[in-house]
């Protein structure tokens, strides 16, 4: 080794020192936070950030809904970011978990088409939105989270008055009824109808807007066991029937003619039913097909039998009877069918029809998210009456504990062997007990007189007989 290489590693040796005293002292300034931090990746930031959702894992039953954590969505261009306050559960979001919808998304995506709450972002060439609006919004799925990114063309601002809960009670239902009544049944005054499924959100929702013209009756139709609830809930249902009766033969009664309107959320046999009781100039207008969700996943057999239960109407029919057929998809209309405009000015009145007081939502329930399944399976019973909504700020109802197997038998080992060792205690008290018992006897025996004046100490043989 040369004599410049001997005095260059020498020199950088003892420069090794000072670097090292150099990188605690930075050390120490950074554990007092009086130094700058390391900059952080972007992907690293993004990654951090998470939010909770309502997960559809599987076409199927409740077991494919999970609470997950996702990533925070991102804003594009067109959009703004909602920090979810309220969300609004449908029917629709049923069949959508079984799959009994057309055209779903794969697996897995987040579940919910309706949500309220506040602007936190706002994507380029948004207008006439800005951040801290309250608003409502109709997304075509990933409602149901703690966030989600929405065009705004389906994003409403709320008036002042009316709260994140009113917006999800109101929205979704009220548009779909408003349109069913004054855009395709034309109803005006001294009209009839027939609303089925009377007793949940979309129900409720017809019976009120129609209620706001003069001199209409309405019958209605639901399960048993939300007529009480109704009529508490002073519902303005003029003739109400039980599910599964023979309404039609109950309408005639009191309607000989029919009725003008019928309104109808379930499909199968209910078509033709509502098709032979309209009235000339009558409307039958299919809005859903509730039907097909006969079990907790979807069935073939029940979407085929909602089918074929379905007379075939020709149009000659149609024209020789005055009689009309149509129906109503809002989801498609918004989404596939650019309606997105013609449902605005819907939502519009109707938030206007509720701040003038013509309108009352009924609601029927709050959940927090990780309730979800219960809040589903509510709906699906038909036991809801009025609208049900999920709440990202509620706690979740308790568990009940479920110990683990190890423990289990742990506690069941030292329960056997505590009642096995207080069952011999008891033996042995017992014992000792006859033992004392026994000796009490025989000192009782000695002093005890006989009854026929013989000491109790003689033997038997010894005594003598009784005259």
């Amino acid at each position: 080794m040369s004599e410049e290489e001997v005095m260059t590693n020498g020199a950088a040796e003892e420069q090794k020192p000072d670097n090292n005293a150099a990188e605690e002292a930075n050390k120490e300034i950074k554990e007092n936070g009086t130094g700058e931090a390391e900059p952080v990746a972007e992907n690293d930031k993004e990654a951090a950030k998470e939010m909770r959702a309502v997960v559809l894992t599987g076409f199927g039953g409740l077991k494919s809904v999970k609470i997950l954590k996702k990533p925070e969505p991102a804003v594009n261009e067109g959009e703004v970011l909602i920090r979810v306050k309220a969300c609004g559960l449908n029917f629709q979001d049923l069949m959508v978990r079984q799959g009994a919808i057309d055209s779903p998304p794969k697996c897995p995506f987040i579940l919910g088409f309706e949500c309220a709450g506040e602007i936190e972002q706002i994507g380029e060439g948004v207008e006439n939105l800005a951040i801290g609006d309250q608003v409502v919004a109709l997304p075509e799925y990933r409602a149901w989270a703690e966030l989600v990114a929405v065009p705004a063309k389906y994003v409403y601002k709320l008036p002042k008055d009316v709260s994140h809960l009113d917006a999800v009670t109101i929205t979704m239902n009220y548009t779909v009824a408003y349109i069913l009544l004054f855009e395709m049944s034309g109803l005006t005054q001294g009209k009839s109808l027939l609303v089925h499924s009377v007793g949940g959100g979309v129900g409720q929702a017809i019976v009120q807007l129609a209620k706001t013209v003069p001199n209409v009756t309405v019958f209605g139709v639901c399960s048993k066991g939300k007529h009480e609830a109704l009529k508490a809930a002073e519902a303005p249902i003029d003739h109400l029937f039980e599910r599964g009766s023979d309404y039609v033969s109950e309408i005639r009664k009191v309607s000989p003619e029919g009725v003008d309107i019928v309104l109808d959320c379930l499909c199968g046999e209910e078509c033709n039913k509502g098709y032979h009781l309209l009235k000339p100039m009558g409307k039958y207008i299919l809005y859903g097909s509730s039907n097909v969700v006969t079990g907790e996943t979807k069935s073939f057999f029940s979407a085929a039998r909602s089918w074929w239960q379905v007379d075939k109407i020709s149009p000659l029919k149609l024209f020789d009877e005055n009689r009309t057929l149509c129906g109503f998809n809002l989801r498609r209309l918004m989404y596939q069918q650019n309606g997105a405009e013609h449902v605005r000015l819907a939502v519009e009145k109707v938030l206007q029809l509720f701040q003038e007081k013509k309108v009352k939502p009924l609601l029927d329930s709050t959940w927090a998210l990780e309730d979800v399944a219960e809040a589903m399976q509510k709906m699906h019973d038909r036991k809801n009456v009025g609208k049900v909504i999920l709440d990202p700020s509620l706690e979740p109802k308790p568990k009940p504990a479920t110990p683990a197997k190890g423990k289990n038998k742990e506690d069941k080992k030292k329960q056997l062997s505590e009642e096995k060792k207080d069952a011999e205690e008891k033996k042995e008290e017992n014992a000792k007990d006859a033992k004392e018992d026994k000796k009490e006897d025989k000192k009782g025996d000695k002093k005890e007189p006989v009854a026929n004046g013989d000491s109790a100490d003689e033997p038997e043989s010894k005594k003598e007989p009784s005259s």
